[in-house]
């Protein structure tokens, strides 16, 4: 029994996760052949979830979206590592000094994960709380992942996915390990329309005293604004943010 109930209970989160890859919804069939669980066990699984808060179901289009229970949870999580109360200010800060936004992530296994973010004042970015991105292609990505524990960024190098998500994303593994080794030797990552088509970006890892990574700080801006190297300009500011913020952020176990 105790088997069958874990195996409920990780049937149940993994929906949670297919829920999050659909911000607009997604009807039971569409998660049960994602989930590739039968259909009768999805369907049960997803009502489990709305009567308990973390999914709800609009009838009118018969689709399950995250619930607000996940909202708050989250919220949780934010405020117990500082992202929330510590990571806000640092980053409204740099998007204040700038002009530009600024987006805080963290490593979360083959992704980083987006934790916080301020919008400029004339641009909004992409990338949400809650949102992963790959490690192959934005400036936080990278950084993290030439930053992370030696063990973690030679396992990530050898199996991390490296679909493109425009033309000029790096797909050659290769080319991926030189560019880690010269992002650790200057100390920054950056990338132009290797994410987003218009879009640069330029981060810098936030490391603890002893040089463990915490977390990556970047700017973004659209290239309408400026361009990679027009954001570089501004790495002494983004490197003072990603020491205020070593002083707020503890290290994730």
């Amino acid at each position: 029994m105790t088997s069958d109930a874990s195996g409920t209970v990780g049937k149940a989160l993994g929906l949670l996760t297919l829920l999050g890859d659909h911000p607009h919804g997604a009807t039971a069939a569409q998660i049960a052949e994602q989930a590739e669980h039968p259909f009768s066990t999805v369907y049960r699984l997803l009502n489990t979830l709305v009567g308990t808060g973390f999914a709800s179901y609009d009838p009118q289009d018969r689709r399950y979206r995250l619930g607000l229970r996940v909202y708050q949870l989250g919220q949780k999580v934010a405020s117990s590592r500082g992202f929330e109360g510590a990571a806000t200010p640092i980053l409204e800060q740099l998007t204040a000094v700038t002009g530009e936004s600024s987006i805080l992530g963290v490593l979360d296994g083959p992704h980083f994960l987006t934790v916080r973010k301020v919008d400029g004042p004339q641009f909004r970015t992409t990338t949400d709380p809650g949102d992963h991105g790959s490690l192959h292609t934005g400036a936080v990505g990278k950084a993290l992942l030439a930053f992370s524990d030696p063990d973690a960024r030679e396992r990530l190098l050898e199996t991390i996915d490296l679909a493109p998500r425009t033309e000029r994303s790096l797909t050659d593994r290769d080319e991926l390990r030189r560019q880690v080794e010269q992002i650790r030797a200057q100390g920054w990552a950056g990338q132009q329309e290797e994410n987003d088509v218009g879009m640069a970006a330029v981060a810098v890892p936030v490391l603890s005293a002893s040089n463990r990574l915490i977390a990556a700080v970047a700017l973004a801006a659209p290239l309408f604004r400026t361009d990679l190297d027009g954001l570089r300009a501004f790495l002494p500011q983004l490197r003072q943010a990603a020491t205020d913020l070593a002083l707020e952020l503890p290290l994730r176990p």
